[in-house]
C-alpha cells in the first residue's frame, strides 16, 4: 500500500473530528471515497495510490495521510459542497510551501514575476512526470484571494506589502528578432485554438512548455519594447495554462497560473488583458462556489480596464458579472447586467478597429450562452422557477444553434448542449434533455475537457433522479456507463 501511509506512530492518536464531519455530511460511504481519490489520484499521475475502506478509516480515525492525499481530499469535498474545503478544514496537516508556490500574495515586480512563473511553470512540468500535479497548492478564496489582485491597481511596480519596489536597472539590449516575437505571439494563437477545439488536457504540457522558454527569453537582457511584449506572451500563455488547468479539474493550478498571468500582464501595461484574466479567475470562483468573491474580481476587471476595454470586452465582463449575480440569487441585478452584455455587444458589432485575439472567442454564441446560463442559475436558486427556465429557453437555444455551425469551438457547443438539456429537466421535459444529453455526449468523447465530462454526468444524474423510470433517461444512462465508464466513481 505504497504512498498511502501516515505520518508515523502516534500513541496519542485521536479520531479527527473535522474530517468526520465532513465525510458524514457528504453521504459517501467509504467505499466511494476511496474510489474517488483513486480516480483522481490517476488524473494526476499518481499511480502509486491505492486506497481501499480500511485505509479511511484510518484517516477518520487520526491518522495523516501522506502527499498528495490531503490535496486530493480537499478538492474532492470542495467539489462536493461547492465551496472550498482546505486542507485545514479537514483535520489535517498543510504540507510545507515555499513562498512561490503558497498563496497569491506575490510580489509585483517584474524580476520576481519572471522568476516566480518560471519556477512554477518549471515545477509543473517536472511534477507531472511524478505525479504530484497541484499538490502542493491549496486554493485562496476571500479577502486572502481579493485583496491581493487589487494591487493590479496600483501603479508601479509594489511588494506584497503595497510598497513601491525601486525600478530594476536598464539592461543591455538582447537579440530576440521582431520575426521570433512574432512568432511567439502566432504560437500562442495556435494554442488558443487547439483548446478551443480540443479541450484543456490535450495540449497543457505544450503550453507550459511555451511558458517557461519565454519567461527563459525574459531572463536575457532585452529592449524595453521587446520586454514588454515577452510579458504580454507570458500573460496570454500563464492565463492559457490557467483555463487548460481548470478545464481538466486541476483548481489550484488553475488559480496560481491566473495569478501569474495577471502579474505578466500588469508588467506589459496591458490592462485590458488584465480584466480578461480576472474574468477567467471569476468564473472560476462560480464554478467552486464563491459568487461574492467572483463579482468582487468582475468589478476589478471592470474598474480596472474602464478606460481602455472594447466594447467586446466590457461586454464579457457583464455577462459574467451577471453570471455572479444570478448564482447569488439577485434576478433585479442579473437581468440589468444581462441587458448591459446585450447593449455593449451590440456596440462590439461596430467597432472597427483590430481586437486581442484573446477576446475573439466572445462571439454571439458566447453572449447568449453566458446569458442563458444567468437565467438558468437563476431559475435553480429562486427554487427550479419555471419562469426563469422559461427565459433561459430561447436564449440558450439560440446559443446552441449558433455553436453547431462553429466547428472551432466543439468544447462550448457541448458545453451549452449540456445547459439546454438542464433547462429541459427544469420543465420537466426528460425525453427533449436526453436528447440533447446525448449529443453532448457524443462531443464530450472527442474533446478531454473534465468540465464537459463532470457536467454531463451531473445533468444525468439529475434526470435519473427526477425521471429515473423515463426509458429515454435509463437508455442515456446505459450509454454513459459504457462511453464514460467512469461514471460510477464521479462525484
Amino acid at each position: 500500500m505504497g504512498g498511502n501511509g501516515g505520518s508515523g506512530a502516534n500513541a496519542e492518536k485521536r479520531p479527527n473530528e473535522l474530517l468526520n464531519s465532513w465525510f458524514v455530511r457528504s453521504g459517501w460511504s467509504k467505499g466511494e471515497l476511496a474510489r474517488q481519490v483513486n480516480r483522481r489520484a490517476r488524473q494526476l499521475g499518481a499511480h502509486h495510490i491505492s486506497t481501499d475502506t480500511s485505509r479511511v478509516r484510518r484517516w477518520l480515525d487520526g491518522e495523516n495521510p501522506r502527499e498528495p492525499i490531503p490535496r486530493i481530499l480537499s478538492e474532492l469535498f470542495s467539489e462536493r459542497f461547492g465551496c472550498v474545503v482546505a486542507v485545514e478544514d479537514l483535520g489535517l496537516r498543510a504540507a510545507h510551501q515555499s513562498p512561490s508556490v503558497s498563496g497569491v500574495d506575490l510580489p509585483w515586480t517584474g524580476p520576481q514575476t519572471v522568476a516566480l512563473i518560471s519556477e512554477f511553470s518549471r515545477s509543473d512540468l517536472m511534477l507531472a512526470r511524478r505525479g504530484f500535479l497541484g499538490t502542493s497548492l491549496a486554493l485562496s478564496a476571500g479577502p486572502a484571494l481579493i485583496e491581493p489582485m487589487q494591487r493590479w491597481l496600483v501603479p508601479g511596480p509594489t511588494t506584497p506589502s503595497g510598497d513601491p519596489e525601486p525600478s530594476a536597472p536598464t539592461r543591455r539590449p538582447g537579440r530576440l528578432s521582431k520575426p521570433e516575437l512574432d512568432l511567439l505571439e502566432s504560437t500562442t494563437v495556435m494554442f488558443r485554438q487547439w483548446d478551443a477545439q480540443c479541450g484543456g488536457g490535450l495540449r497543457r504540457k505544450a503550453v507550459v512548455g511555451q511558458l517557461h522558454e519565454v519567461t527563459d527569453l525574459l531572463q536575457e537582457p532585452q529592449p524595453e519594447a521587446t520586454s514588454k511584449r515577452l510579458f504580454k506572451v507570458a500573460g496570454e500563455l500563464a492565463e492559457l495554462a490557467g483555463w487548460m488547468s481548470y478545464d481538466v479539474g486541476l483548481q489550484p493550478t488553475a488559480q496560481k497560473y491566473f495569478v501569474l498571468a495577471l502579474h505578466a500582464a500588469k508588467e506589459a501595461g496591458e490592462k485590458p488583458l488584465g480584466s480578461y484574466i480576472l474574468s477567467s479567475m471569476s468564473r472560476q470562483m462560480i464554478h467552486l462556489g464563491r459568487p461574492d468573491d467572483a463579482l468582487e474580481l468582475i468589478h476589478l476587471a471592470q474598474y480596472g480596464s474602464r478606460d481602455c476595454a472594447s466594447p467586446r470586452t466590457q461586454a464579457m465582463l457583464y455577462a459574467m458579472e451577471a453570471r455572479a449575480y444570478a448564482s447569488m440569487g439577485q434576478p433585479g441585478k442579473c437581468k440589468r447586467a444581462v441587458r448591459m452584455a446585450e447593449d455593449t455587444f451590440a456596440d462590439a458589432e461596430e467597432f472597427d478597429e483590430p481586437e486581442p485575439d484573446w477576446i475573439r472567442f466572445f462571439s454571439e454564441a458566447e453572449l447568449n450562452g453566458e446569458n442563458a446560463h444567468s437565467f438558468r442559475d437563476l431559475a435553480y436558486v429562486a427554487g427550479r422557477s419555471p419562469t426563469y427556465a422559461s427565459l433561459a429557453e430561447p436564449v440558450m437555444e439560440r446559443a446552441v444553434d449558433l455553436f453547431g455551425k462553429d466547428l472551432e469551438h466543439q468544447r462550448s457547443y457541448a458545453l451549452n448542449l449540456i445547459g439546454m438539456a438542464t433547462v429541459h429537466l427544469l420543465q420537466r421535459e426528460p425525453e427533449q434533455s436526453t436528447e440533447l444529453a446525448g449529443q453532448a455526449l457524443d462531443i464530450a468523447k472527442k474533446v478531454r475537457s473534465e468540465r464537459v465530462n463532470t457536467r454531463l454526468r451531473k445533468t444525468v444524474d439529475t434526470a435519473v433522479r427526477d425521471f429515473g423510470d423515463v426509458c429515454e433517461v435509463v437508455r442515456l444512462t446505459e450509454r454513459l456507463a459504457v462511453d464514460m465508464p467512469e461514471t460510477a466513481e464521479a462525484v
